[in-house]
């Protein structure tokens, strides 16, 4: 198993989308990339702690690629708008991806280096290396699920069918 960390604009919609994905084992959501320890909601709203929302992926290399995962995170973001997606605007909803394992950075370089020839504009996706990821609240766990008319600015109808697990089809 291996974990990336994706920021995607509210993490409500990343969460939503990418459990619904073969090869996902776990997601979770939560904070990272701030100034603050373990920050709350409303704390990171204020955009004072500079934390963005994020979602925590735990994979099954076997199945899915780290590649095939920044494909579909591109295929719900814009990667060339900064601070903001859907209707969402402030820092804590910039885009990332956060790695753990060295190995995956070349990765995600290639990747977005490659996917830069399909924009006019500059991608404007953060890459770094995984710092603190701090668990948002439980109330924003699994949050689509328990909230099925909740806003969300991702299309979770955008999944291939081949990539969507049984349960999901």
């Amino acid at each position: 198993m291996k974990q990336i960390v994706l920021a995607g604009g509210c993490f409500w919609g990343v969460e939503a989308y990418f459990k619904r994905i073969k090869g996902i084992i776990q997601t979770k959501v939560g904070y990272t990339d701030g100034t603050t320890i373990n920050p709350s909601y409303q704390e990171v709203c204020t955009g004072r702690t500079y934390h963005v929302e994020a979602c925590e992926l735990i994979y099954d290399e076997q199945v899915i690629s780290l590649e095939k995962i920044l494909k579909h995170l591109f295929s719900i973001i814009d990667p060339t708008i900064l601070n903001r997606q859907g209707n969402d605007v402030g820092t804590q909803y910039r885009t990332g991806i956060y790695y753990e394992d060295e190995s995956d950075a070349q990765v995600i370089r290639d990747f977005i280096q490659k996917e830069q020839a399909n924009y006019e504009q500059m991608i404007v996706v953060e890459v770094k290396k995984q710092t603190t990821f701090y668990d948002a609240e439980e109330f924003h766990q699994d949050y689509l699920t328990k909230n099925p008319m909740g806003y969300c600015h991702v299309n979770l109808y955008r999944i291939p069918k081949e990539d969507l697990k049984d349960e999901y089809r």
